[in-house]
């Protein structure tokens, strides 16, 4: 029997530390993973610098991290689509209200992954490549497909698309984000045009992917630009990623008679406070102007008839989007070259003593680009 290790959040606001881990034994519908290669997350620093305020129900000491790449060792008697050997990539959902987050958690060794939020890592894909994908691609989906978001057919679905007068356009603000990547070539393949930002030095790399206008988000004319180039389209709904980006989309969304806001980021940074030494008094500040400023945010989209919601990217566990997704949109289209493990991996490091970096590199910023480390 393999001995696990992991690099652990021993308690709130503290850094990780490698050690010995116990070895998960897969559940009916679970697959055990030889970790590869695991990707960083700003939910990642996030938790380990504010969890005691923001993910108070995580217990310590636990395993943090979302994206694993690997191998599969072991597979619960339910499992059907895989089997051991099997290079596979998922979702790692440990740290989720309800959630184990020593059998489920990104950061060690050996870990658990559900089957239904796992797929076969294509021929001649990296483990790196395919460790960008999951949680990236999973709340995009979840802001373009879920019935509370967008609520967009899902690509390969025949009522999707009657012909391209119809189809519509989707607006994507902070389209050269993890998530932002994901959507541009989600909603693309699920047949509508794409209207986007980002800076100057990504707007080539997100029209690749499918946006047919990509405005520079820093102008302060990118509003105007973006129902510009919508030019009277039918606008299905926006994705907002970014400090600031909901409002600006909002602003699109009246101007087009928009009327759904999916939003993946708070309105006030959480940066500087998972820096301070102590949460408190400076979290009352921080908390304060959220709170502010998502009241008058939600007065305003109310009087301009436009439903908003926050997204949650590991929600899609158990209905029929997270289903599609990882049974059939994501084995298929990256197989086939329509969909492409995006953003580009950085490798931080090899082996669990990177990932304390890797989550200090991924929160100083990177752009077009997914910290990775490699195990």
């Amino acid at each position: 029997m393999p001995e696990n290790t992991a690099a652990v959040l021993r308690a709130p606001r503290t850094p990780l530390v490698v050690e010995s881990a116990p070895m998960p034994e897969p559940r009916a519908d679970e697959v055990v993973v030889r970790v590869r290669a695991v990707a960083v997350n700003p939910v990642d620093w996030i938790i380990q610098g504010t969890g005691s305020v923001t993910y108070r129900w995580l217990p310590t000491p636990a395993v943090l991290g979302s994206d694993v790449a690997g191998e599969v060792v072991a597979v619960g008697s339910g499992v059907t689509r895989f089997a051991v050997g099997d290079r596979v990539f998922g979702l790692a959902t440990g740290t989720d209200r309800g959630r184990d987050p020593r059998h489920e958690g990104a950061f060690q060794q050996y870990t658990a992954l559900l089957e239904r939020l796992t797929a076969p890592t294509p021929e001649g894909m990296s483990h790196e490549q395919a460790a960008v994908v999951p949680l990236a691609a999973s709340t995009a989906a979840c802001a373009l497909f879920q019935p509370g978001h967008l609520g967009l057919p899902m690509p390969g679905r025949t009522s999707q698309v009657d012909g391209a007068d119809d189809r519509g356009v989707v607006v994507v603000w902070g389209g050269s984000t993890s998530v932002g990547m994901n959507a541009v070539q989600l909603a693309r393949a699920a047949g509508y045009d794409v209207v986007s930002t980002a800076s100057p030095r990504n707007a080539a790399t997100v029209r690749a992917l499918g946006a047919d206008v990509v405005v520079d988000h820093h102008d302060p004319d990118a509003v105007a630009q973006l129902v510009q180039g919508i030019a009277g389209r039918r606008v299905r709904g926006a994705v907002a990623i970014g400090t600031g980006s909901a409002d600006a989309c909002l602003r699109v969304l009246r101007r087009t008679g928009g009327d759904v806001l999916a939003m993946a980021s708070t309105p006030v940074s959480l940066d500087g406070l998972a820096g301070r030494r102590r949460l408190f008094p400076a979290m009352v500040p921080v908390f304060t102007r959220i709170g502010l400023t998502m009241a008058g945010f939600t007065v305003r989209a109310r009087r301009a008839g436009v439903r908003t919601g926050f997204i949650w990217g590991s929600s899609l566990r158990d209905d029929e989007v997270g289903h599609r997704l990882w049974a059939e949109t994501l084995p298929q289209g990256l197989a086939d070259g329509t969909l492409l493990p995006v953003p580009a991996p950085v490798v931080a490091g090899t082996g669990l003593d990177a990932v304390q970096g890797a989550l200090d590199r991924q929160r100083a910023g990177v752009s077009a680009q997914k910290v990775v480390v490699t195990l």
